[in-house]
């Protein structure tokens, strides 16, 4: 098999594909469809996405930036029928607005800027002769703007954009659906896959554990493979979630906030990576930075992975909020955040100093960005178990090994089904496909695959 057959055309300016696109399109297409919510981290593409959303699928756009253009918010502050509106778009923006109804769209950027523009969704949602989306990325976060005067519940639509994730980072490298396909039948049959493709995508695995999924990352590394402009790109951007969590958090939360972000590779470096409040500063505890911690989970840049009482359905209910782990939600920020030299460490693939830390923010990243919740299992004995999803409608366990090593937790757990009930589970690792006794083993490059339910 050759893998040139399974590469997109590569001529030209490179266009970043996103999910998105389909998902926006299906919102259109949608009987009766309600304004639309965008949420999502700083820079992981959202406006783009719109933007180019709308100048395929719509005759107008009207395009509104609350963040760049704060005065705009004052087309909101009166009243908020939807005539009225749209007569103070037009005499502030001129020939930029034309509106006729079903053919034109209204973009709401940054709409936490305007919270009164929130509070207009339910009106043009009742109205329903012009299509809106809203984009935030800091919708709902402490400290952030003012609440609207009326959350427009039961009229509005709201989903989660992420960065790219390595579907998306594939397609961006010139690896079409087809290929992608064909590794879903391995998985699905249970076949090892081809080596030249497995080793094709274990060198791009890598590469995505450090580049990540930030939009301009990505184009950058597709354009230029330079690694210091990636790693430059990622700063900045760590940088720019800093200077928003000082800028824009409540007074009280504003050090204690970037203190518990900053430490987030400390506590995955741990033999135990339990989050604990000390290690980010000695003799603090959960009261004190508990609200730090969320807002940058609010603001999308981490997820918390919940230890279970029980490896039992549901997940959800069997989980114990007050111990959890911290991950990042993109790999590559991760990975950026480490000490210089990390990067070609990874590309050689010598993680042995890490723990196993990057290669588990790295299904971490996998799950998160196909929205799954993150759990784990933890016993004081030191069984653990890195992580446990719903897939084909059993709670099954997910152990991730950077090297080949031992998995004695895991064979614990399944040797003892009267005690937790698990009858198969998943090993990732640098493996190709195999199974024995119950426990399937994938190479770590399938995590991306595990999306069923």
């Amino acid at each position: 098999m050759s893998i040139e057959s399974f590469y997109n055309n590569r001529a030209g300016e490179i266009m970043l594909k996103r999910k998105i696109e389909a998902q926006l399109l299906d919102w259109k297409n949608m009987s009766g469809h309600k304004p639309l919510i965008i949420k999502g981290c700083r820079q992981c593409g959202k406006t783009y996405s719109v933007m180019q959303f709308a100048e395929q699928h719509y005759k107008n756009t009207v395009y509104i930036n609350f963040f760049e253009n704060p005065a705009y918010a004052s087309v909101f502050s009166g009243a908020l029928e939807v005539d009225y509106i749209t007569m103070m778009l037009t005499a502030l923006l001129g020939g930029k607005a034309q509106f006729e109804a079903g053919n034109t769209i209204i973009i709401l950027d940054e709409i936490q800027e305007c919270s009164e523009a929130r509070t207009a969704l339910k009106f043009f949602a009742l109205d329903g002769r012009y299509d809106v989306i809203g984009t935030g990325s800091l919708l709902g976060v402490s400290g952030y703007g003012r609440s609207p005067r009326s959350v427009p519940v039961g009229y509005e639509t709201v989903i989660t954009m992420y960065p790219l994730d390595f579907e998306e980072f594939l397609w961006a490298n010139g690896i079409n659906e087809r290929l992608i396909d064909h590794l879903r039948a391995h998985l699905s049959d249970q076949t090892p896959v081809e080596e030249v493709l497995h080793t094709k995508f274990r060198e791009l695995l890598l590469q995505y554990v450090v580049v990540g999924g930030m939009p301009d990352v990505v184009q950058n590394f597709v354009s230029s493979k330079n690694m210091n402009h990636v790693l430059e790109l990622q700063r900045n951007i760590v940088r720019s979630y800093e200077d928003d969590m000082v800028k824009y958090a409540d007074s009280n939360d504003k050090p204690l906030i970037k203190e518990c972000f900053q430490s987030v590779p400390k506590q995955l470096a741990k033999a135990n990576k339990k989050f604990q409040y000390s290690l980010v500063k000695k003799g603090s505890t959960a009261a004190r930075f508990a609200g730090s911690l969320q807002w940058t989970e609010d603001a999308g840049i981490i997820k918390r992975c919940y230890n279970l009482n029980a490896t039992e359905l549901p997940l959800d209910g069997n989980a114990n909020e007050s111990i959890f782990k911290v991950y990042m939600v993109d790999t590559g920020l991760f990975v950026s955040m480490l000490e210089d030299g990390t990067q070609y460490d990874i590309l050689s693939g010598n993680l042995m100093g890490y723990k196993g830390a990057i290669y588990e923010n790295l299904v971490a990243d996998f799950f998160a960005k196909m929205g799954r919740k993150l759990y784990y299992f933890h016993k004081d004995s030191g069984l653990e178990i890195d992580f446990f999803i719903r897939y084909h409608g059993e709670c099954v366990p997910v152990e991730v090994k950077a090297h080949q090593g031992r998995t004695k937790s895991l064979k614990t757990v399944m040797k003892n089904k009267d005690v937790y009930h698990i009858n198969r589970a998943i090993k990732l690792g640098d493996y190709n496909i195999g199974e024995e006794d119950n426990i399937l083993t994938l190479p770590l490059y399938m995590g991306f695959l595990l999306t069923d339910y």
